[in-house]
């Protein structure tokens, strides 16, 4: 199975880019599932119905998210309605919305996709490993689904690992966002999970983390209150992760990043 993750989509640029470039990586890729973490989509914070509905419709098959998830507060109202937007799951007990859904192709086959949230340096809810444990006690990689992703959403690049490593063998893919920076650690474990510390974003590249690098810079120098920080607006730079996996075990054979526009090297993965 061919299975492609974009990383966090960063203000209208991001989402420009990724409305403009899913179709063409679903084409060039052959791609058979496709997974996108939105949680920065509307205006930097959150995303909006209409806005995963635009990503529904150009190929997009999951949306992810993570600390941003209730930015926009009609989420809140309307998750429990859409198995494709996903928050995560170790929010406490009786929080609306999913943390983990299966996803049937065509064909018959079957993707998990779950979605988790790191504690170091991020808000304090439940334990993501042992939440993360029960799922993969239901749903077993090679047996009941095909292929199984998690987007774990942390700042520590050693919890990520921690998780990647803990997983190894179970999963197809750990990737990591939240940082918006694509890490160059990008790898096949020794069990056959594909990891990778963050994704990077989907935005634009000249600035502070897809926000406007003036009043980022502002918040740094000065120590001073400043405007409301909002999303550079320039054009995006698409950051993901590809991978192949073993239909019969569900690890996975090769994977490669993804880099299409204007400021990062570009990495484009050739696909017979």
């Amino acid at each position: 199975m061919r299975i492609l993750f974009l990383g966090d989509v960063v203000g209208r640029s991001g989402r420009e880019a990724a409305l403009k470039h899913v179709p063409a990586l679903r084409a060039a890729l052959k791609v058979d599932f496709l997974i996108l973490n939105g949680e920065n989509a509307a205006g930097g914070f959150g995303i909006t119905d209409k806005i995963a509905n635009e990503f529904f419709e150009v190929g997009v098959d999951c949306v992810t998210t993570g600390n941003h998830v209730w930015d926009q507060k009609e989420l809140v109202g309307s998750i429990d309605r859409e198995p494709r937007i996903l928050r995560p799951l170790n929010f406490p007990e009786g929080t609306p919305g999913r943390g983990a859904s299966i996803f049937q192709l065509r064909d018959g086959r079957k993707v998990l996709v779950m979605n988790a949230m790191a504690r170091l340096f991020m808000d304090a809810l439940d334990d993501p490993f042992a939440a993360v444990e029960k799922v993969l006690r239901l749903h077993r990689l090679g047996g009941g689904v095909t292929a199984a992703v998690l987007d774990f959403h942390g700042e520590a690049t050693s919890e990520k690992m921690a998780m990647g490593h803990h997983l190894d063998g179970r999963v197809s893919l750990v990737v990591g966002t939240h940082s918006h920076i694509p890490t160059a650690d990008l790898q096949i474990l020794n069990g056959g999970t594909a990891f990778q510390s963050d994704a990077g974003m989907c935005g634009d590249y000249d600035s502070v983390i897809g926000m406007k690098k003036d009043v980022s810079v502002a918040r740094f120098v000065r120590k001073l209150p400043t405007e409301r920080m909002t999303p550079a607006e320039n054009e995006a730079t698409v950051c993901g992760v590809f991978i192949e996996t073993d239909d019969k075990t569900g690890l996975t054979q090769r994977a490669e990043p993804v880099r299409v526009g204007p400021r990062l090297a570009n990495h484009l993965p050739v696909v017979a």
